[in-house]
């Protein structure tokens, strides 16, 4: 299948500008989610092969951070450009690995090109800063790159978030070693390879493997920077192997997201984002508005027009028209259907789904959009991420109510509200505790505004000139003058 999209590909490591396999010659195979048989093989990576992609990326930073940010940022833009001229393929291939529709995989890839497009600008244009020094002495202020960074990809937006972490850290004169989740490593090992003839040889490394790849890549002592998306027990590790050579992370590690609807919001549209809000990318988004925060005046009339999105939506094959195709891999659609049995088990009213649905190819991994009431905000899938076309509604009387029960878990990513008053808009803004909250929509991270997490959703900024921040160190300089 694999040919179909990628005719003479071959998906090796991506070291010092040439496709090579691993040391051991060992391969892995990941699979295709809809139909749960394996896409071709890619090289599992050892710390030695970790060791000569971090090698190839620090001698590529003599020369790369010596050039202007104009100059990087006309080699990133013609990069862009050529990945933007493979969109389709770069899209087929993200299907094939993620199991997302070929439609969302497009939108993810081009956003992807814009973040790094942006970065380019945006690190062009950044000035530095000159103090008052005193009348005996100049002052300045310098940011620097760190030099070699490692960035540690999640398998539900592979070039999406290579987009976001490649792209700002080549932008302020870092070089990179990237590792893609074993389960999607394919899309972003050809766009690495896209940049054979744009960006200069180990500007741009990519090894492939598994947590012990990740590990070598964090606990590197040459490498200055780290950041990584993913689950909270994997960030967990990042920072302590991290923190052997107190290497600075940038952490994005999930949520459980509110969805708050007052009473006097317009209902109907806030029926339908919350279905998308929840159900997009088949609930595989870190900023996924799962727990649904319904005024008791307006549950009656939210479900009625929020149960007839969900049941609307359409699941099949994601190379099809549809909205949902199957989830990622096995262990984690197991883990989906383990939540949703622990649902029924805790007591909670299954409204819609729960099995799977009656045309979906055979052998896939696929879960029907399910939506579960009656549940305590105490209930493990009330507060636990379960990363799956799972949501559940609940109901408050009361502002504080709905505050103190959105607050409550030990996340704090992204958040919904939906009011058409202005005064409680800017009260729920400020009293959330989510690094992003969006009213009357949902989903609003573009270019230039920052996303990032409170609590354990993680560390950092990315997606705004935020991120030249994180990958920048600041050096302060005070030259005395002779009078």
């Amino acid at each position: 299948m694999i040919s179909e999209v990628s005719e003479g590909a071959t998906f090796g490591n991506y070291v010092d500008g040439e496709t090579i396999p691993s040391a051991s010659g060992k391969l892995f195979a990941p699979e295709d989610p809809t139909i749960a048989e394996p896409i071709a093989d890619v090289p599992e990576s050892d710390a030695g092969d970790v060791d000569d992609a971090v090698a190839a990326a620090s001698d590529a930073f003599e020369s790369w951070c010596e050039l202007t940010p104009l100059d990087r940022g006309d080699a990133l833009r013609e990069w862009s450009q050529v990945l933007r001229d493979n969109l389709d393929e770069l899209a087929r291939l993200t299907t094939l690995e993620v199991g997302k529709p070929i439609a969302a995989s497009r939108a993810d890839v081009e956003t992807g090109i814009r973040f790094v497009e942006y970065y380019a600008s945006v690190a062009a244009g950044k000035e530095g800063r000159v103090p008052d020094g005193g009348a005996d002495a100049l002052a300045y202020v310098e940011e620097e790159p760190y030099g070699v960074t490692g960035q540690i990809l999640p398998w539900n937006y592979p070039l999406l978030l290579l987009g976001w972490k490649v792209g700002a850290a080549l932008a302020t004169g870092n070089t990179c070693v990237v590792k893609p989740a074993e389960q999607t490593p394919l899309a972003t090992i050809r766009a690495a390879q896209l940049s054979a003839d744009v960006l200069p040889d180990g500007v741009l490394n990519v090894v492939n493997g598994f947590g012990e790849t990740g590990a070598a890549i964090s606990g590197h002592d040459d490498v200055r920077k780290v950041s990584f998306t993913g689950s909270v027990p994997v960030g967990r590790e990042v920072m302590r192997s991290a923190a052997a050579d107190v290497t600075p992370v940038t952490l994005e590690l999930g949520g459980k997201n509110p969805f708050l609807v007052f009473p006097d919001a317009d209902v109907g549209d806030a029926a339908e984002t919350a279905a998308a809000a929840g159900l997009y990318n088949n609930g595989q988004s870190c900023d996924s508005g799962t727990r649904l925060l319904i005024h008791e005046d307006v549950e009656e009339e939210f479900l009625d027009a929020y149960l007839d999105a969900v049941s609307s939506r359409t699941v099949g094959d994601p190379l099809d028209d549809v909205e949902q195709g199957p989830l990622c891999h096995r262990e984690h659609w197991e883990s989906v259907k383990e939540y949703i049995e622990l649902g029924r088990e805790e007591g909670a009213t299954l409204l819609a789904g729960g099995g799977r649905p009656v045309d979906a190819p055979k052998d896939g991994y696929y879960v029907e959009p399910t939506v579960f009431g009656d549940v305590d905000p105490d209930m493990r899938i009330a507060t636990e991420e379960v990363f799956g076309p799972v949501q559940f509604v609940m109901t408050f009387a009361e502002y504080e109510e709905a505050i103190d029960v959105a607050n409550g878990t030990d996340y704090g990513l992204a958040s919904g509200v939906f009011t058409r008053d202005i005064s409680r808009a800017h009260r729920a803004a400020s009293d959330l505790e989510a690094g992003s909250v969006w009213v009357n929509h949902y989903f609003g991270t573009v270019p230039g505004t920052p996303f990032g997490g409170f609590k354990q959703s993680g560390i950092g900024r990315e997606c705004g000139s935020d991120a030249l921040d994180e990958y920048t160190q600041t050096k302060s300089v005070r030259i005395a003058l002779d009078r």
